[in-house]
């Protein structure tokens, strides 16, 4: 008796996963999306997708001129306003070229720096790039000036959760954590 209810459970439970399947392969209400992003993304080097960003960067109002580096998925673009600009302003220009290269597949991970002293940085990795100095070199200096505008660290990467108990010694640690039970206990 047992066996002949295992029996039927296992055969209606069958039955009811291909219903699923024919329901699955037969709902014309479903669409299959391979790519949700569907911008066209040319074939460009790194040294032609720059300069298409540095393009980018020039029509924002206000911006002179525009220099760019490209590595891989990762952009620096710099770009060189009025000095006597207030800061505000520039930092509304800067969102602006952000928001401009956001719209395009090759800055949607670019940093914008309006910086002269990284921009004049820039263009000398530019040129290194263009004569063919070795990518390791660029790389550094480029991780260094994205560090310096973007001090944060990987996202990967998973935050302490008490910073300040591994600055104390674990002797002046226990010592602390005494203290604060005794004076919880007066509380």
């Amino acid at each position: 008796m047992f066996t002949f209810l295992l029996l039927m459970a296992a055969c209606q439970q069958n039955g009811g996963e291909e219903s699923l399947l024919e329901e699955k392969q037969t709902d014309s209400h479903l669409k299959y999306v391979t790519d949700s992003d569907p911008v066209e993304r040319k074939d460009m080097t790194n040294q032609e997708a720059a300069r298409h960003l540095a393009k980018l960067a020039v029509q924002v109002p206000d911006v002179h001129d525009a220099t760019a580096i490209v590595l891989g998925d990762n952009a620096v673009v710099g770009i060189d306003v009025d000095k006597d600009l207030d800061r505000s302003r520039v930092g509304v220009i800067k969102y602006s070229v952000a928001e401009a290269l956001q719209h395009d597949p090759y800055g949607k991970n670019a940093a914008v720096v309006a910086d002269a002293d990284v921009v004049e940085r820039l263009r000398g990795l530019g040129e290194k790039i263009s004569e063919g100095h070795p990518v390791e070199a660029v790389t550094d200096e480029l991780s260094q000036i994205i560090a310096r505008y973007m001090p944060g660290g990987s996202i990967d990467e998973k935050p302490k959760t008490n910073n300040n108990q591994d600055s104390v010694p674990e002797k002046e640690q226990k010592e602390l954590e005494e203290i604060e039970k005794e004076q919880s206990k007066q509380q």
